[in-house]
């Protein structure tokens, strides 16, 4: 029963029972190397577990991360490892999980939690809204024209150890411009180059080039390559981790030597942005092979907090109703008043402008939601007009929200 089911901070000597449990509850086997890998991210005194006498029968966690959202960088409570073995579903033991996660990141200063969401259905529920979108391609290098644009710099491949400086600098320098973006201390580093042997899926070990411009590095590609071979001849494929850059002329050159490497016939993308440089560049769209899919969920846990900490792409003043009924605190009208400079939202009596359920909120905190799509789908309803318009031009920013890195 579920009284019998006690919620706890665990031990940091736990962490091998916890990544068990939690890879259970997804199906997996537990992998010793993954839970080595993830050890040094795991924050004891952010997680809970929940315990049915001895033994540990569900599991929420959070790492403590700033990410990028539009015009700041704010502290957000990166949630991981959710999860409850299936002897007891059914018996509302990662409700309680949740509502002891959003009360802890209201208490540390945390105006919003993210996470990836194994089923979006069991985050809809407890508030969370989609706020970027992942568009993976797998692009058909041969018949994807490239332009014959004279490329100058040059570019130095490596392993992750000997260039690891190089990428950090060029991350560091441009992930607050990058809504979704969050930042990466020495342990996310560590993890994110890992290269561990079921993330190559059969590719070679992972691979890093570097572009040098005339001010220096100003770009990098992770990436793996396969050795396929068929009775006509070579179909490697180039897999790309992630590729970053601070100018056009290394976003340029990085791009046009993955989709060149001898011996691949196609380069596979495992996310990108929406609106990704890409799209345009390359002369045949259509040999993409483009798939979407659900990104990262946001769930605003302080109202007044989280619309006070980003900035707006045009001047806004609305009084918006909030329907939050898992975090009654955020419910009631507030009145926003943002810039591209600066924001208030402070609690109000005033007449609504527009009401919104919390989902609508986390879906449109980055600016890659709009209200006015929000509203077609029941969750934001206009109740002065003209100011839904307003409001969704305001929500939205010039860098198109995007993220790449699993949290």
């Amino acid at each position: 029963m579920t009284e019998s089911i006690t919620l706890e901070v665990p031990a940091a000597e736990e962490w091998d029972s916890i990544h068990q449990m939690f890879n259970g509850a997804l199906n997996f086997d537990p992998n010793p190397m993954g839970a080595d890998a993830e050890r040094d991210l795991f924050e004891a005194g952010r997680s809970m577990v929940a315990r049915r006498g001895d033994e540990i029968v569900g599991t929420l966690g959070a790492t403590t991360r700033r990410i990028s959202v539009p015009g700041a960088v704010i502290p957000a409570a990166h949630g991981c490892r959710g999860g409850v073995s299936p002897m007891v579903r059914r018996q509302g033991v990662l409700t309680r999980m949740m509502r002891k996660h959003f009360e802890d990141a209201r208490e540390l200063g945390e105006a919003i939690t993210l996470c990836w969401a194994s089923e979006a259905r069991i985050y809809h529920r407890f508030g969370y809204g989609m706020a970027t979108r992942r568009v993976g391609l797998n692009i058909n290098t041969r018949e994807a024209g490239i332009p014959a644009t004279e490329i100058s710099g040059r570019l130095v491949p490596g392993t992750a150890a000997e260039l690891r400086d190089s990428l950090v600098k060029v991350y560091d320098s441009v992930y607050a411009d990058h809504p979704g973006w969050s930042e990466r201390s020495d342990k996310h580093w560590d993890y994110q180059l890992a290269d561990l042997p079921w993330q190559s899926q059969g590719a070679s070990s992972l691979r890093v080039l570097l572009h040098e411009g005339d001010q220096g590095v100003d770009g990098y590609a992770l990436w793996r390559v396969t050795g396929e071979w068929t009775e006509s001849g070579p179909v490697g494929q180039v897999r790309v981790q992630e590729l970053v850059t601070t100018t056009a002329e290394a976003y340029t050159a990085l791009w046009k030597f993955l989709l060149t490497v001898d011996l691949t016939r196609s380069v596979q993308v495992w996310s990108v942005g929406v609106d990704e440089p890409l799209f345009y560049w390359l002369g045949e769209p259509r040999q993409m092979g483009v798939w979407m899919n659900d990104g990262l969920f946001i769930r605003v846990v302080d109202v007044p907090a989280a619309l006070s900490a980003r900035r707006y792409a045009a001047p806004v003043d609305v009084v918006i109703e909030v329907v939050d009924e898992f975090m009654p605190v955020n419910s009631g009208r507030w009145h926003l008043v943002g810039t591209p400079e600066s924001a208030t939202c402070t609690a109000t009596d005033d007449a609504p402008d527009l009401v919104c359920d919390i989902r609508a909120l986390g879906a449109a905190y980055l600016g890659g939601s709009k209200l006015a799509a929000l509203a077609g789908a029941g969750l934001v309803k206009e109740v002065r007009p003209g100011a839904l318009a307003a409001a969704s031009t305001a929500f939205g920013w010039h860098e198109p929200a995007s993220t790449f890195e699993l949290y």
